[in-house]
Parts: C-alpha cells; sequence; structure tokens
C-alpha cells in the first residue's frame, strides 16, 4: 500500500485488489486508488487491461490460486513482487535498508522520522501506519530512500543498500527457509551487499562485522544513563567519538530503544544535525499496532501490538513488566499462520504462559491451508498459566470483562487488528 501512495504521487493510476476492506483501503480510497475486494477482473477499467502500460505488483499474501494474478500472468502483463518494484525504485536513491526478523518497521519508521525533520530529500516505506503521518510512506523529496529488507520470500536480496542495519536473527518463516541455518546464511548474504563493514550497522552480538550498537552495554553506538520519567525513557547515546547528552523516546521496551538508537546513528552517519534528531526523536509517536495504547487509565490499560512470534511477546511482556509493574496482565493472542504455530507451538506456550490470564482465537490462516492436528485449541493444551480459554471474537469483550487483569494486551498479525476499534469502544462503554 505504501508503493501505491508512491505512484499516486507519481501521478500514476492505481488500481488494486485486498480480500477485506480495512482503514488501509479506505484510505487509499480516498486518494484515487480503485480498489476491488471481488476476485474477478469485472472491477479492472479499461486502462488497467492493456498489458503494454500497466505493471502488476503483488505481496506474497496473495495465494498462488488467486484469479486475478492467474489473469494477468496469463495475458503478458508485466508482473513483480513488491521487493523488486522497491529494489526499482531505491536504486535510483542512496538506499538505507533495515533489516531483522524484529524491528524493522518501527526502526524504518523512527528513520524516516528523523530524516524528514532533519529537512533530508527522503522518502521512507514503512510496513506500517507511522502515527506521525498516519501513512505507511513518508515524502520529502526522493535522493535517499528508507526502506525495510525483509527477509520473508528471501526478498531483501534484490536490494542495494547504500547503508544497512540488522536488528535481529531469530529463526522465523521455517516454511521457506527450512532450517535456522538457512536463515542465518541468507542473512550473512545480505551482509555481504553492503560495500564495507562500516557501512553496516548491527545490533552486539550478531555474528557480522559492522558497527554495533546497544542499550546499556559498551557498543560503537549505545544508550547509557537511562532512566524512565512519566513513561518515557530519558538517556544520552555513546557514539564512536563523542557523548550526546539529553535525548527523550516515548516508545515503552527496550527492543524499541534498540532501534532508536540505531536509527540515530544511521542518521548520523549522513551527516545530521543532533539537536534535530534530539527534537525529532522526542517527538516521535510510534507505529500502529507497536504497543499502542487504546485505553490508558490509572486502574485499566489496554495495548494492542503486531507481535507474533515468541520473541516478540517475550518483549512485549517484558516491557509491560517494566512499565507496568505488579500488574495483573491478560493476553488476547491470535495465532499467524498453521505452520509458524507448528515450528514455534513449545516456545509460545513458554512465551504466553508469562501472563496471568491467556485468551486465545483460532490460528488465522493468511496465505496457507490448514495442518491437520496443528489448531489454537492443541497450542492451548500446552500453556501453563492460571487461566486460559479459547474463544470467538465476539467473546473477546467478555473474557476482559469478567477478567480482574489491569493490564490487557491484544496481539497478533492477522485480523485481530480489526477487532481492537470495537474492542475499546465496548470496554470504555462499559466503564
Amino acid at each position: 500500500s505504501a508503493l501505491a501512495r508512491y505512484f499516486v504521487s507519481e501521478g500514476k493510476t492505481v488500481l488494486g485488489y485486498d480480500s477485506t476492506p480495512s482503514e488501509i483501503t479506505s484510505a487509499l480510497q480516498s486518494i484515487g486508488v480503485e480498489i476491488s475486494f471481488e476476485d474477478d477482473t469485472s472491477a479492472l477499467n479499461n486502462g488497467a487491461t492493456n498489458p503494454d502500460d500497466c505493471c502488476v505488483v503483488f505481496t506474497p499474501a496473495i495465494p498462488e490460486d488467486n484469479f486475478l494474478l492467474s489473469h494477468f500472468k496469463g495475458n503478458n502483463f508485466q508482473i513483480y513482487k513488491r521487493a523488486e518494484v522497491l529494489a526499482m525504485i531505491t536504486n535510483q536513491t542512496q538506499c538505507l535498508a533495515i533489516a531483522g526478523t524484529h524491528g524493522k518497521t518501527t526502526t524504518t519508521s523512527i528513520l524516516g522520522h528523523l530524516l524528514k525533520v532533519s529537512h533530508q530529500p527522503m522518502i521512507a516505506f514503512l510496513g506500517g501506519i507511522s502515527e506521525n503521518y498516519n501513512s505507511n510512506l513518508i515524502q520529502n523529496g526522493s535522493a535517499i530512500s528508507v526502506v525495510e529488507a525483509d527477509e520473508f520470500d528471501r526478498s531483501f536480496m534484490v536490494l542495494n543498500p547504500d547503508l544497512a542495519c540488522i536488528t535481529s536473527i531469530d529463526a522465523d518463516h521455517l516454511d521457506i527457509y527450512g532450517a535456522e541455518e538457512d536463515l542465518v546464511s541468507t542473512f550473512a548474504a545480505f551482509a555481504q551487499k553492503i560495500e564495507t563493514p562500516e557501512k553496516l550497522f548491527i545490533r552486539k552480538g550478531l555474528p557480522f562485522d559492522g558497527i554495533t550498537y546497544a542499550v546499556d552495554e559498551v557498543a560503537d553506538y549505545y544508550a547509557t544513563n537511562i532512566t524512565i520519567h512519566d513513561g518515557s525513557y530519558h538517556f544520552d547515546l555513546k557514539t564512536p567519538k563523542t557523548r550526546y547528552n539529553n535525548f527523550i523516546f516515548s516508545l515503552p521496551g527496550r527492543y524499541n530503544l534498540s532501534n532508536a538508537v540505531v536509527a540515530i546513528a544511521m542518521a548520523l552517519e549522513l551527516g545530521c544535525d543532533v539537536d534535530l534528531l534530539r527534537s525529532g526523536l522526542e517527538s516521535y509517536k510510534g507505529v500502529k499496532r507497536r504497543f499502542t495504547h487504546q485505553i490508558k487509565t490509572d486502574d485499566f490499560v489496554l495495548i494492542d501490538d503486531y507481535a507474533h512470534h515468541p520473541k516478540e511477546i517475550d518483549a512485549v511482556f517484558g516491557a509491560v513488566q517494566e512499565m507496568y509493574p505488579n500488574r495483573k496482565t491478560m493476553v488476547v493472542f491470535q495465532p499467524h499462520l498453521y505452520s509458524r504455530t507448528k515450528d514455534f507451538a513449545d516456545d509460545f506456550a513458554v512465551s504466553l504462559s508469562q501472563f496471568d490470564a491467556v485468551v486465545l482465537l483460532d490460528i488465522y490462516p493468511a496465505r496457507e491451508r490448514p495442518i491437520q492436528g496443528v489448531s489454537s485449541e492443541w497450542l492451548l493444551h500446552k500453556i501453563n498459566s492460571p487461566y486460559k480459554t479459547l474463544v470467538s471474537k465476539t467473546e473477546i469483550v467478555k473474557e476482559i470483562l469478567l477478567s480482574n487483569a489491569t493490564v490487557v494486551l491484544t496481539l497478533g498479525a492477522g485480523d485481530i487488528g480489526v477487532e481492537v476499534s470495537n474492542i475499546k469502544k465496548e470496554l470504555t462503554h462499559a466503564n
């Protein structure tokens, strides 16, 4: 959808297909994108039926048997994966790429925001909606590009970054890679695409040569003197050459603070003014569905997050423990993909068991067919929590109201995010 926004800004006619309406599709329609929610050709206007002047961009979320995609393939249209189009655009720019199994979207949005407030001629393609801009595209020119380098389907290998970072490497997408070793070797191949280690930033502890960054431990760039005031981090930044004091960052979680450190480091590498970076970081509001407070009172907190991997759930739980110590917690989790649930079932069970109460929804299949024996009920049996249950979406609010939890989280990468506005509305009305 960020690419759709980009092509609209370039004066192109843009049409699209999605399986269901959402806030994102509504936003695209408001800027003139014609969107169909039916998997057929009836919505295509004459301008999109000519293979000579139309290119088709698709994501891996589109299943192989999609009728529209088959139609385009069978009629000689120019068809590209999303990553290939990103590469075409960013090859004309100084490309800054953010890679890692976790943290890409937040880091990309922080860096994009910092470059914009630093008046750099930039364009950033985000994997989520920036709270600052209510968009997944940040534009202020085009000489510099900021993109997520997505490891899924090895798509980041088509990019040609001038400056890059790797935030994390945890086993994921094993339906693509088969084994964690293959994932790590692919990240190593991505790292080799960077011209010199001085242009690659890596979180300290990762097995690559580059400029290291960390939180509260010595690295080339690291946050130190960290305190929390009114729910925000206050910290100093140590660099290879100097120390910059008095940064303020409002996103909870040490993992988010780590993302902020590398975004500042990359911006400094581009020569951005540190005072502008300091004010830019303080004004950064986050990304929708990344530890987003939906309700925040003295008595009750509702947080929504995209976390869909055990490591991400651990990180979110750690942030809750830091920001809301000694509070009763409940997690409402929608597993994403049968394959991921199968591959990490035991890890999911351990991560979810940290919460005082666990509410599971059915698995969101996305592009996949069911796997025999893999279900939310199967996962539920593995969880060791004082209270655990499997519910439908219509029962979520009832479960929350019956609970004595004062911090409730809705987690998952499926369509649980669509439910959050209704959950918020019903809870607000109930209270």
